[in-house]
C-alpha cells in the first residue's frame, strides 16, 4: 500500500513538471502568444508591395496595417493610392478627401487626390489640388510640379477655347525605349 502511494505522488509529480507539454508559458492550450518579435510594419509591406506593382496585395497590407494603427492619414492616404492603381477610382477618392481632411498638410495625400480628379475629369479642382501639394512641399517636388501644370494647362485650355475638333493620338516606339506621341491621320 506504501509504494502504490509513493508512485501515485511521483505520478503527480510528473504531471506537473514542465516536460516540453502545454505549460501556462507556451501559451496551455491556446494558440502560441507573440513570439516576441516585433510586428511587421504593414505600411511597409504595402509600400513594397505597390513598388513591386501589386496593388492588390498592398491594399490588403494597408488593411491589416489599419488595424493594428487605426484609419490615419497614412493608411487612408495608402489605401487611395492602392485604390487609385486599381482603377477604383470612387474609393481612392473618397479615402484620400478623409485624409486630406485629417491632415491637411499632407503632400502626398493632396497629389494623389489631385491624380483622381484629373483621372474624373475634374481639371480645376485637380489643379488646386496639386496647388496645395506644390505648396505644402515648397516646390521641391518635379512630379507634383509636373502635375499642377498638366492640370492648369488642361483647366486653362477647357476655360479659353472653344469647341475643339477631337485629335488622336498614337504612341508609336522610336528605338530602345524611346516613344512619340504622333497625331493619328
Amino acid at each position: 500500500m506504501r509504494s502504490f502511494a509513493i508512485l501515485a505522488a511521483l505520478a503527480l509529480l510528473a504531471a506537473c513538471s514542465d516536460a516540453g507539454g502545454l505549460s501556462a508559458s507556451a501559451g496551455g492550450v491556446y494558440a502560441p502568444g507573440p513570439s516576441g518579435e516585433p510586428d511587421v510594419d504593414g505600411l511597409i509591406v504595402g509600400h513594397r508591395l505597390m513598388a513591386a506593382n501589386e496593388p492588390e496585395l498592398a491594399l490588403n497590407a494597408y488593411g491589416r496595417a489599419a488595424g493594428q494603427q487605426g484609419l490615419d492619414v497614412d493608411t487612408l492616404s495608402a489605401m487611395g493610392s492602392a485604390n487609385l492603381r486599381l482603377g477604383r477610382l470612387g474609393q481612392a477618392e473618397r479615402l484620400l478627401r478623409r485624409a486630406v481632411a485629417e491632415d491637411p498638410d499632407f503632400a502626398p495625400a493632396w497629389n494623389n487626390l489631385g491624380v483622381v480628379l484629373m483621372e474624373t475629369d475634374r481639371a480645376a479642382e485637380a489643379a488646386e489640388s496639386f496647388r496645395r501639394a506644390f505648396a505644402l512641399v515648397d516646390g521641391g517636388d518635379d512630379m507634383v510640379r509636373d502635375n499642377l501644370r498638366r492640370a492648369l494647362a488642361k483647366r486653362d485650355g477647357a476655360l479659353y477655347a472653344g469647341p475643339q475638333e477631337t485629335e488622336e493620338f498614337q504612341l508609336v516606339r522610336r528605338g530602345s525605349g524611346q516613344y512619340a506621341i504622333l497625331t493619328a491621320l
